[in-house]
């Protein structure tokens, strides 16, 4: 495996916004005034960190053009594009299949086993994408809405003997997937054009020079580390 030398482009961090990406995670619920057995407190905690994890993915998407968005980034293809398909297309199945509550009027490929939800095609637009995602949101909200923490369901693709969830389950399961996607999105976004995080106040506060210089810096260290463990 060789080296990485291509310089990364300068760092920019995305701006503060009113979005619910942006704001901390503190800020979400009051969830310290009420017992945290009150089913409505723990749903609605829940739910806005889904919320929040899955605004900051498709923030991602903002200012890129078809190509950029489209663009692999890693040697498994991770494209920005596809991870927001990915998403919506996974959240779709845990909150509609799971509960018997399909989602309406789903696109061709949707049952398709062939990792298709992991890009977009020559047939499909960025916009037709992120329609799908705020299709996807709703309809997951709706389930949300309608049903109570311990109502069941069946995840079909799980092993037999773990299928059985309830929304809790699967409400911590969407939380933690969308987060993990988002975090990917966030690192594709950087090394495609510089932009940094989703403006919640967490990037630290550099100049592109400070990145620069704190780059190097971590360069330095990475090769005297080398350099220590083959004897030199």
């Amino acid at each position: 495996m060789s080296d990485v030398t291509e310089e990364p482009p300068a760092v920019h961090p995305a701006p503060p916004t009113d979005s619910v990406a942006a704001s901390g995670s503190a800020a979400l619920v009051n969830e310290g005034a009420l017992p945290v057995t009150d089913q409505a407190v723990v749903k609605e905690t829940l739910h806005r960190y889904l919320q929040k994890h899955r605004a900051a993915l498709l923030g991602k998407l903002d200012g890129l053009a078809e190509r950029q968005a489209r663009w692999p980034v890693t040697p498994t293809g991770t494209n920005v594009l596809g991870l927001v398909k990915h998403v919506a297309a996974v959240q779709a199945q845990y909150f509609g299949e799971v509960f018997d509550r399909p989602l309406p009027d789903p696109p061709a490929w949707f049952d398709a086993d062939d990792d298709r939800d992991m890009y977009a095609s020559l047939d499909e637009t960025m916009a037709d994408v992120v329609a799908f995602h705020h299709a996807s949101a709703a309809h997951a909200d709706a389930t949300i809405a309608a049903l109570d923490l311990d109502a069941r369901g069946v995840v079909s693709w799980w092993p037999e003997e773990h299928r059985d969830v309830t929304l809790h389950r699967v409400l911590v399961h969407m939380a933690y997937e969308t987060a993990r996607h988002a975090g990917h999105a966030d690192i594709v976004r950087e090394m495609l054009d510089g932009l940094a995080g989703d403006g919640d106040g967490n990037l630290a506060q550099k100049t592109p020079e400070e990145w620069v210089e704190w780059r190097e810096r971590l360069v330095s260290i990475a090769e005297q580390a080398g350099l220590r463990a083959t004897g030199l």
